[in-house]
């Protein structure tokens, strides 16, 4: 009985949820199918792609009220750059639908642009999980890798800065917002026993705007197994522009270790406007990662040298006790021995 989760638990250290123990894995480290972000990076030398195309219906009931009906895309790309811990990302989200006004026969809007676009670095300032042997499995005790630890009550944390790109007269913005605004981000991540993981972002957003956004995201990711995850996540939004409380359930499957394909839907529980939202994504790597070369003396190299001078220091040894006792039987020291002797 024990064997199936010991293989279960061993595949888990690749893939726990999506989310990752260290910086580089040997399986895809993906942001999707939420929209939260893990405190860890993609990994020195990785470079990562992720999309998800999805369909929006929205529709508000009290005036003014209107429907919105389109399709968008959510993208990212990554790239782990100088340490393990610094990542560099850009991401976005593009939208093209059209707004109708339902109190006004005929009345329609099309839209398209950027709901947003930023650009940013994020960097790891604390890592509870570098501790290798204290995060290893138990491949003798199931009930060991499933009991509550108090140390995993201790986040990742990083931190992220960055600048958001508004174009003018964008329809997903309030009037006015154009140009670039700072960007700031905590996400902290907690690893759980059985494949258990804890996302939270606390996000603010064009600071210094009239739509300066404050965020919180929240998520709670499952592992089933190697290859399937499945994901709840709440997000709120507060501004003076705009003010929601979203939620998503999705799942992911694993496709080797540099793809993933993933669903998920959104909706929220008000009618000003309701929300529903039906997505797809896939995330992709380019893998240029290379493990860091310690030289600690041990190579094959350095033993054969080692062997050789001690071998050689063996050889002059015995070189010289030969030498010795050649010299103590030579003719001088015979002669000398008799003379001594008479």
């Amino acid at each position: 009985m024990m064997k199936p989760y010991k293989s279960i638990l061993l595949a888990l250290m690749y893939f726990i949820t999506i989310h990752a123990f260290s910086q580089y894995t040997d399986v895809i480290n993906s942001n999707r199918p939420g929209v939260s972000r893990s405190a860890f990076s993609v990994g020195k030398n990785v470079v990562q792609f992720e999309v998800g195309p999805y369909f929006v219906k929205e529709k508000r009931t009290p005036a003014t009220t209107y429907e919105v009906s389109g399709l968008g895309a959510d993208f990212a790309a990554r790239y782990g750059f100088l340490f393990e811990q610094l990542e560099i990302n850009i991401e976005g989200t593009y939208q093209n639908d059209t707004k109708t006004y339902t109190y006004q026969a005929g009345a329609e809007d099309d839209r398209a642009n950027f709901k947003h676009l930023a650009l940013g670095a994020k960097y790891l300032i604390f890592d509870p999980y570098k501790n290798e042997e204290a995060n290893k499995p138990n491949l003798y005790s199931w009930k060991a890798n499933h009991r509550f630890k108090w140390r995993n009550l201790i986040p990742a944390v990083s931190i992220f800065a960055g600048i958001n790109y508004d174009t003018k007269n964008n329809p997903f913005t309030a009037p006015g917002i154009e140009g670039i605004s700072p960007k700031v981000m905590i996400a902290t991540q907690n690893n759980f026993a059985g494949g258990w993981v804890f996302v939270m972002n606390l996000i603010k957003d064009r600071i210094g705007t009239d739509q300066s956004d404050f965020q919180y995201i929240l998520t709670l990711t499952h592992a089933l197994n190697a290859n399937w995850v499945i994901f709840g996540e709440t997000q709120g939004i507060k501004s003076d522009f705009y003010a929601d409380n979203l939620f998503r359930v999705g799942g992911a499957r694993l496709f080797g270790k540099n793809f993933q394909l993933d669903t998920a839907i959104t909706f929220n529980t008000k009618d000003t406007p309701s929300v529903f939202n039906a997505s797809i994504g896939a995330s992709y790597r380019l893998d240029f990662h290379k493990d860091p070369v310690i030289d600690n003396g041990t190579s094959a190299e350095d033993e054969a040298g080692r062997r050789d001078r001690k071998s050689g220091k063996k050889r002059s040894k015995k070189a010289s006790k030969k030498n010795k006792d050649t010299n103590d039987n030579s003719p001088k020291k015979q002669k000398k021995r008799s003379i001594d002797f008479d």
